[in-house]
């Protein structure tokens, strides 16, 4: 079998002592005595207690601008959904690790703090990429990149969550279904033009009986020509 890396192990041993000791309780020195690394191997891979507890957002990051990056005008939407699920893939490759630490997130407010600071990241990310997308010139441009972006973390998150909490059995065709959600929300319906035949049925409550005002309706429609889809 093969030994878990260096990075890894810190992370099993910070978290199982978390649970053991509690968040505050331990130490940079507790995490590596059980790891059985160095304090510089620590350092290596970790900038501070607080952040052997989350995945590598720069990594993550780095990872989304280099897929938005490759896409068109015609396949920026598609981009954003890559780039979620990037995201999502990280934290099923990690397994118990990110339920472990989503546990841990829960109960320790400092760590709360910093996962919604992440998330921020992410948004203005994908907000940044949304906006020239659509052209910052365009009117409510900024405020629908801003809508846009916010339902693209808003639906990861719901998958994400879902599945850390053992609620759902395929995170990915859930995380498909939401994007196509999000997309919906913001692609404008194709406009309707002028030469689709068709009628336009409207619906009203009126005191007066249907025979009294037939008469008054076709008078309208012969008035306005053909009816129009």
């Amino acid at each position: 079998m093969t030994r878990p890396s260096a990075r890894d192990r810190l992370a099993d041993a910070a978290l199982s002592l978390f649970d053991e000791r509690g968040y505050d309780q331990t130490t940079v020195d507790d995490i590596v005595e059980r790891a059985g690394v160095g304090r510089s191997t620590f350092f290596r891979y970790y900038g501070s207690k607080e952040a052997v507890v989350f995945p590598d957002h720069d990594g993550l990051l780095d990872a989304i601008r280099a897929r938005l990056a490759v896409s068109s005008d015609a396949t920026a939407l598609v981009a954003v959904s890559d780039a979620v699920r990037l995201v999502l893939l990280h934290y099923l490759e990690e397994g118990d690790i990110a339920r472990r630490r989503y546990a841990l997130t829960s109960k320790v407010s400092a760590l709360r703090d910093r996962e919604i600071a992440s998330v921020a990241r992410y948004q203005r990310l994908f907000r940044e990429f949304i906006t020239a997308w659509m052209g910052d010139e365009a009117p409510g441009a900024a405020l629908r990149a801003e809508l846009m972006a916010a339902a693209v973390a808003s639906a990861h998150n719901h998958v994400l969550r879902r599945w850390l909490r053992g609620e759902c059995q395929d995170p990915l065709a859930e995380l498909d279904a939401a994007m196509q959600e999000v997309i919906a929300l913001f692609t404008a319906p194709a406009p309707a033009t002028d030469d689709v035949a068709g009628t336009t049925v409207v619906a009203f409550q009126s005191s007066q009986p249907l025979d009294a005002l037939l008469p008054a309706l076709r008078r309208l429609l012969a008035e306005d020509g053909p009816a129009k889809a």
